[in-house]
């Protein structure tokens, strides 16, 4: 997460009062040799203090991680521009930036504690990540002085006004004379300020107790148009303010039948962790206001959206969450000249009801989700990244609560965009949206009734996407070649649909069917009469020791173009998961959607393969534990576009996270990661391996506190 700390002059203004008005005593705590090589000095005023980290040695500084005493916890922090913070796990707050701070250059940091005074500990590393210094450094308390920290509440200073208070003009082209909505957040709470352009005040409003405001203002018919300056400002005359030009108003009078207000995106019936993308249109170059209303009639949620050139206008993603009240909502929108009115019904017949605990994470955080699904069954759950291709899986035995958490870490080289979790339990099957880099969007997806036809038979498509948009089906047949023409298929109002496709003049063989809406698609398989084998089959597995949360790739070689089913059996005999699927024109198998459950128990399992009469079995060996505390294995990645040749760090035994080095032949780091356990006790990391890297043997190893690990890997 990046957060910006204050500026530079504000920050100066601070430490220049302090040091005028106190004497401060600041005790280092230096590490050893290079005691005097780095300072890290602080001012404090009860539970915030500022941190300044100067550089006196001749080394590049590039990361700063500073952590409390086991009686104190950190409760918020600022950094200057350029620098990102993020606080792991373990409570260490990481500092670092692109840019590093060379020798002679200093760099401020803001924290605030759950206690006054805390000793600060902290280490210096270098560009590779090497330790340059580490020390610690206590600042005396001070009294308290006005404005010296950001970071308090208006209930605590009487102050209003923050570095993070925020506002916007809605719409960002406003005209002299039109209506504006003005909302903004991260002000003091039930606070009353006024609205200024330049120096003309043109009203007053109010913020809520979260320090959130949402009002309506006219700009002036006599305004010039010009750049003004929209200011806030409170009693005590602090401001924010933002820079807009002022654009006249045509005379022409709009056409607007053309763009009538309307929204869609919310079908009639909705549940709980439904994931909406609502839109519409209005007059171009307008704003709308939404406000959704509960089944008590109070105001529930209230959104902004500003229409383009075209006249149209859509909200950022929503989540139903999972406690809200079953019954009708309705939702009202208005552009300030009409009003339109929509109706929805708030369910609860879904069985799997899943959602993400954010809509978007930053890379290098982990992706989580949390829900409810039907007790003591198993589920199986599958994460697939924007590009469609399956990142995790696993199969959760869900207990007598029916509750289920799934996680999945990230790390700062993992693609940006929408991962969909698939659920599957029974029957049923749910499609759950999450962005890493970026706001999720709805993707297309089909699904068939069954994997084989006949060439008599219809085959059933289901899909899903954006409500009521228009997406197109293509069908490939065997040589590659389309089959037919593309078909457009309108979606409902609730984002799904159905497609027969008559198969009559199908010859026997394996499709491919695309589902595809300007640059989204997504693709399935499925075949027409293939038959089950009548020769022998032969599968394999490409290793024979697994452990927990593996993948699991089944190769073998039987007949052409044959029906199979490949079931997962535990050390007991009990069927895990059965897939149906087949053999090539060539005769080849090829299965990768197995994955051992995270809870498997150790012992000898079965892989089989059946067709007919025919079957083969392939044994695996699921190991559990590790004997002797950590142990680190390296697989071959997929080569992924914008990220290029990958490898896959697995690190099992480690009981919190680790800190990750891939070490080249000569000694030197040439990447670290940092390594996220899941909920399953399992590391699972991905790392891009750098364009330039030269083949060779590399070690990677696996370091905590109390134990480390290593392993080598040949780069080819």
């Amino acid at each position: 997460m990046k957060l910006n700390y204050m500026s530079r002059s504000s920050t100066r203004g601070i430490f220049l009062s302090v040091v005028l008005l106190f004497s401060v005593v600041l005790i280092i705590f230096p590490s050893n040799v290079y005691g005097e090589e780095i300072s890290v000095t602080s001012i404090a005023l009860e539970e915030t203090t500022v941190l300044e980290l100067t550089n006196h040695s001749t080394e590049e500084i590039n990361t700063l991680r500073i952590w409390l005493g086991s009686d104190f916890n950190f409760k918020s922090f600022k950094t200057e521009k350029g620098w990102t913070g993020e606080k792991n796990a373990q409570g260490v707050i990481i500092f670092t930036s692109s840019k590093v701070i060379k020798p002679g250059e200093s760099v401020k940091f803001g924290v605030k504690t759950d206690k006054p005074n805390p000793g600060i500990n902290w280490k210096v590393l270098d560009k590779k990540d090497i330790q340059i210094d580490t020390g610690k450094s206590i600042a005396k308390d001070l009294p308290a002085v006005k404005n010296l920290d950001p970071i308090q509440s208006s209930e605590n200073t009487g102050e209003s006004i923050f570095t993070e208070s925020t506002f916007r003009i809605v719409p960002e082209k406003p005209n002299v004379g039109s209506t504006i909505r003005v909302t903004g957040d991260n002000f003091g709470s039930l606070q009353e300020f006024d609205f200024y352009i330049d120096v003309k005040k043109i009203g007053s409003f109010e913020t809520d107790k979260d320090g959130h405001f949402m009002t309506t203002m006219k700009i002036p018919e006599n305004q010039n148009a010009d750049r003004v300056d929209f200011k806030i400002k409170n009693k005590n005359g602090e401001e924010k303010k933002i820079s807009l030009r002022l654009d006249v108003i045509d005379n022409r009078i709009p056409d607007s039948s053309n763009t009538p207000l309307t929204f869609k995106g919310i079908p009639n019936i909705i549940h709980r962790g439904d994931f909406l993308e609502i839109f519409g249109t209005a007059e171009p170059g307008s704003g709308v206001t939404i406000e959704i209303h509960g089944p008590d009639n109070e105001i529930i949620r209230t959104r902004t959206a500003e229409t383009d050139n075209k006249g149209n206008w859509k909200l950022e993603p929503l989540l139903v969450p999972l406690d809200r009240p079953f019954g009708k909502y309705i939702g009202i929108i208005s552009d300030g000249r009409q009003e339109v009115l929509g109706n929805w019904t708030l369910e609860s017949d879904k069985k799997i009801i899943i959602i993400p605990t954010s809509l978007k994470f930053d890379q290098g955080k982990t992706i989580k989700f949390n829900g409810t699904a039907l007790p003591n069954i198993p589920i199986e759950l599958i994460l697939e990244d924007p590009f469609g291709k399956e990142v995790a899986s696993d199969i959760i035995q869900v207990d007598e609560s029916g509750n289920v958490k799934y996680e999945y870490p990230t790390t700062q080289t993992t693609p940006k965009g929408t991962y969909t979790l698939i659920a599957t339990q029974e029957k049923y099957k749910e499609f759950i949206y999450a962005g890493v880099g970026q706001l999720p969007t709805i993707p297309v997806n089909l699904e068939f009734d069954k994997l084989n036809y006949k060439t008599s038979d219809s085959a059933i498509i289901t899909l899903s996407g954006k409500a009521s948009e228009i997406i197109s089906l293509l069908i490939i047949d065997p040589s590659d070649k389309p089959k037919g023409e593309t078909v457009s298929i309108t979606l409902q109002p609730d984002g799904r649909g159905t497609h027969t496709l008559d198969l009559d003049g199908y010859s026997s063989g394996i499709y491919t069917a695309v589902v595809s809406k300007g640059n989204t698609k997504s693709t399935e398989i499925f075949s027409v009469g293939l038959q089950m084998g009548s020769g022998e089959i032969d599968i394999n597995t490409t290793k024979i020791e697994y452990h927990p949360g593996d993948p699991v790739l089944v190769l073998g070689d039987t007949g052409s173009n044959v029906l199979l089913t490949l079931t997962l059996l535990d050390e007991n005999g009990k069927e895990v998961k059965v897939k149906e699927t087949f053999s090539n024109k060539n005769g080849k198998i090829s299965e990768s959607s197995f994955r051992i459950p995270s809870d498997a128990k150790p012992g000898l399992w079965t892989l089989k393969a059946t067709s007919g009469s025919n079957f083969d079995n392939a044994e695996i060996n699921i190991v559990t534990s590790i004997s002797e505390g950590m142990a680190v294995s390296v697989e071959q990645g997929e080569n992924i576009p914008g990220l290029g040749d990958t490898i896959i760090i697995k690190v099992y035994g480690a009981e919190q996270n680790v800190d990750i080095e891939i070490i080249s032949a000569d000694g030197e780091i040439i990447g670290s990661l940092d390594g996220i356990i899941t909920s399953a006790g399992i590391i699972d990391q991905l790392w891009a391996i750098p364009k330039d890297t030269e083949p060779g043997i590399y070690t990677i190893k696996v370091l905590t506190a109390t134990d480390s690990a290593e392993t080598t890997y040949e780069l080819k």
